[in-house]
């Protein structure tokens, strides 16, 4: 079983991450066979066009992850642009989508709504996502669901692409955990750095605070039952509980806890778990990130040579 994933290095990491991405991929690196975890920082030039906002941003990117618990000795976490069959077989599976299979992507027109500019790059988005996973004969990509639709993407591309040229592509399978399917921003829509919305793994004590104590509500009273299905900061704060924690705080919504305590309970319970990843945070280095992205790259090139020589040798390029 081969797994892989990646994030993106376009701002600080943040809940949304973690339990969306992060966490279910610290699973799956002690149990799958091989675990890939990579920045795609290619894919953040479709929003960043700072060149230091880029670099700090995917140096900071490993930092993170390894002060989370990510281990380069278990997961090949490296950077996609160091891997330059990323970008060649991205433009191979381009010349057999069909227009069409892009113009439905929800992920792009939304992001447009959103203010992102309608780049070429933006709307190619998929394709060079379906590169990332077919290009290391991915089994498995565990993804928020966001992002199930360009998996599914990239399985009818290998589909295509296997119908045209023989079975040369591994067809991978997307995982989303339901319970952590869509994580919720501090505005209730889904948790993302482009809106703005986020609660930050490592930022300093006062901009989380602000963050959480900033959680949009609705105009319940204080002591009025609440909906914790409609909550935010119950839906934040059950990430961290066990099943029955969960339910016996939905009981205290209903039951009238005002906001106001929900706030301060999810800040300590957030400290409070993040503290070990956090200590551990500020004792990395910048050279650890290199280190370790270079180790990365050197063990994802060589699965990443060996695909591309089936894929030249399909197309009549070898």
């Amino acid at each position: 079983m081969r797994v892989l994933s990646g994030i993106q290095p376009s701002g600080a990491l943040h809940l949304g991450n973690y339990f969306g991405s992060m966490r279910p991929n610290l699973e799956w690196q002690d149990k799958a066979e091989q675990s890939f975890y990579f920045v795609v920082d290619l894919h953040a030039l479709t929003s960043v066009q700072d060149r230091n906002q880029l670099r700090q941003s995917r140096i900071d990117c490993i930092l993170d992850l390894l002060a989370c618990g990510f281990d380069p000795k278990k997961a090949i976490i490296f950077y996609q642009s160091h891997i330059p069959e990323h970008a060649e077989l991205m433009w191979i599976l381009s010349t057999l989508v069909p227009m069409g299979m892009l113009e439905r992507a929800v992920s792009y027109k939304d992001k447009v709504s959103k203010g992102l500019s309608a780049s070429v790059g933006l709307f190619t988005y998929p394709v060079l996502m379906a590169a990332d996973i077919l290009l290391y004969d991915t089994n498995l990509v565990p993804v928020g669901k966001d992002q199930k639709q360009h998996v599914e993407i990239a399985r009818d591309i290998a589909i295509k692409f296997n119908n045209t040229y023989g079975d040369v592509l591994v067809v991978p399978e997307p995982q989303i955990h339901e319970d952590v399917a869509v994580v919720p921003g501090t505005d209730g829509q889904k948790m993302s750095k482009s809106y703005g919305n986020t609660i930050p793994l490592f930022g300093d004590d006062a901009s989380i605070k602000k963050s959480i104590m900033g959680i949009v509500t609705d105009s319940k009273g204080m002591n009025d039952p609440k909906d914790p299905e409609t909550c935010v900061i119950y839906q934040m704060h059950k990430l961290f509980l066990s099943p029955e924690d969960a339910r016996a705080l939905g009981d205290e919504y209903r039951n009238g806890l005002p906001y106001g305590e929900g706030k301060k309970r999810l800040l300590s319970t957030y400290m409070e778990y993040f503290r070990p990843m956090r200590e551990k945070r500020m004792k990395l280095k910048e050279k650890d990130a290199m280190e370790v992205a270079a180790m990365g790259a050197k063990r994802a090139k060589s699965v990443a040579v060996g695909t591309m020589v089936k894929v030249r040798a399909a197309v009549g390029l070898l």
